[in-house]
């Protein structure tokens, strides 16, 4: 696996990021954490990306989430880079604190799809 994030994929994970923003601006929380997770899903293979989807959530858990959020995604923000980097990461995995850190889950197939020329 390449240390460098393909450019489809970094685009797709920035427009994810960007919608997220938006959500958040307008006060949609659900939808800000919907855009973050997908996000998270894609950034997972690599290591800068995938850091910095995790401080962005550190950055939305700050302004709305609950302590357990913000001490999970403390937690996400160290271990996400060596994860990717060794190739350990939980496929599909939203990143959020409500799930385990190592679980891996169903990825969405749209998310799929835009990952697997890659894998």
């Amino acid at each position: 696996m390449a240390l460098r994030c393909p450019q489809p994929v970094k685009d797709e994970i920035t427009r994810r990021v960007d919608r997220s923003r938006a959500a958040a601006r307008a006060g949609d929380d659900l939808s800000a954490w919907r855009r973050l997770e997908e996000a998270h899903i894609l950034s997972q293979p690599w290591p800068s990306p995938h850091v910095a989807v995790h401080g962005r959530m550190l950055g939305l858990a700050l302004r709305r989430g609950p302590r357990r959020e913000i001490l999970g995604q403390i937690f996400r923000v160290l271990v996400a880079g060596p994860g990717s980097a060794a190739g350990r990461y939980p496929v599909g995995n939203t990143g959020r604190a409500d799930v385990s850190a190592f679980a891996p889950m169903t990825m969405p197939a749209d998310l799929r799809s835009v990952l697997e020329p890659y894998l």
